[in-house]
């Protein structure tokens, strides 16, 4: 299994140090800028552009983020480029950019959002793009078939399963999942504890919780899991 201890170090800030959308906006360099200041890790959404390039966005459309009608995919990433996001001066930015911004700083959680039977190139594009990165990087996702390709095309980033759900049913697929040959676990916190979070974690399976907004989401992770992904307050600041 690739190395991925580190991914318990340091809280994860949710799509950058954002704050909540006000100034700074979320998948933003900006974002991601506060974030290296503050020593934080960085966890964003990768989506595939019509050009075959990854940029940072999260939702499929444009409409919550940027005021457009428009499917994400649908767009090149340098007309994405050129779209302002909640009205700022900060543009869509791509993988490559951010890459170019964080430098090594931090550690980078990169989850991919995948539409399937659409996203053929996708998990190759990314790993192009962070070859000779020199920097601690995650790959994570909800979308199985992402997984499996980054497994079959060799990824040397440690790879996890983003998830949720407290059913036997909802567990025996993540276990499916996790057959891939998968690093970490990036799980709901309000569906903590369960049988299947507690299971991996006595095998040695690092996990992170998301996406934590309080102090009761704080302390639910850390009773049940090895680190956060947090958004809207600062977790230096002693609750």
């Amino acid at each position: 299994m690739t190395n991925v201890a580190w991914i318990r170090d340091l809280p994860v800030a949710h799509r950058g140090y954002h704050d909540l959308n006000t100034h700074v906006w979320e998948n933003t360099l900006s974002a991601f800028s506060r974030a290296v200041e503050a020593g934080f890790a960085i966890e964003c959404d990768l989506h595939y552009a019509s050009d075959g390039v990854p940029v940072i966005f999260h939702d499929e459309d444009l409409q919550r983020l940027c005021n457009l009608n428009g499917d994400i995919r649908e767009r090149t990433s340098r007309e994405l480029g050129l779209i302002a996001v909640g009205g700022t001066s900060d543009k869509v930015p791509t993988l490559r950019q951010l890459l170019d911004l964080v430098k090594g700083k931090v550690p980078l959680v990169l989850e991919l959002k995948g539409r399937e039977a659409d996203d053929e190139g996708f998990a190759e594009a990314v790993l192009e793009v962070l070859e000779g990165y020199e920097g601690q990087v995650a790959l994570m996702s909800f979308d199985h078939w992402l997984l499996r390709d980054l497994k079959a095309l060799g990824s040397p980033y440690p790879l996890g399963l983003t998830a949720n759900g407290n059913t036997p049913e909802e567990f025996n697929t993540h276990a499916k999942a996790m057959e891939i040959g998968l690093d970490f676990i990036s799980y709901y916190y309000d569906d903590l504890p369960n049988a299947f979070i507690t299971g991996e974690r006595e095998k040695g399976i690092p996990v992170i919780t998301w996406t934590v907004r309080d102090e009761e989401a704080r302390r639910r992770t850390f009773a049940n899991a090895d680190q956060m992904t947090f958004e809207g307050f600062d977790p230096r600041v002693a609750a």
